[in-house]
């Protein structure tokens, strides 16, 4: 099990070509391509209910270690809108159910966590506070979302 959070063990992930063995149908290669790391449903959906409740936010702030997907910069709040197959969701047991390229997948999605934690840990020291949130919360438990982001504001507003 590779150490997540040393920072000068990065993962290494090998270049996803059929020189290396890795191969892929026509279906699947049309199906990751619609794949985007931006303004996905999930993330649309908590946008326009931070909207409504006239919750004001940045988006995808370059500047800000990780590009947030949503970034509250007067209360230096950070959200994040993570997939569940991209970033690792209870990991240990979704592991054993990627069955091919294995050998690509495995180190790929290890490393998008290494990353993650390296960009909550250089945000928190800009004193932000980062919120990640998976796609399938955000699906089916919206209010609950809502309702953690908004008591954050809450008591950022009681600190200010």
């Amino acid at each position: 099990m590779p150490n997540y959070d040393d920072e000068n063990e990065r993962i290494q992930v090998p270049r996803f070509e059929e020189a290396a063995g890795f191969y892929t149908s026509k279906k699947r290669s049309v199906q990751m391509s619609k794949i985007r790391s931006r303004n996905s449903k999930p993330e649309l959906i908590l946008r326009k209910a931070l909207w409504s409740k006239n919750i004001r936010f940045r988006l995808h702030d370059r500047y800000l270690p990780g590009t947030p997907d949503i970034v509250i910069k007067k209360y230096k709040l950070a959200i994040f809108v993570d997939g569940e197959f991209w970033h690792g969701f209870n990991w240990k047991n979704n592991k054993e159910r990627i069955k091919s390229n294995r050998l690509f997948w495995i180190p790929k999605i290890e490393r998008n966590m290494q990353k993650d934690i390296r960009v909550n840990k250089a945000l928190r020291e800009m004193d932000y506070i980062v919120f990640r949130f998976w796609t399938q919360d955000i699906l089916k438990n919206l209010p609950k979302v809502l309702n953690q982001i908004e008591l954050f504001l809450e008591t950022r507003k009681l600190w200010k």
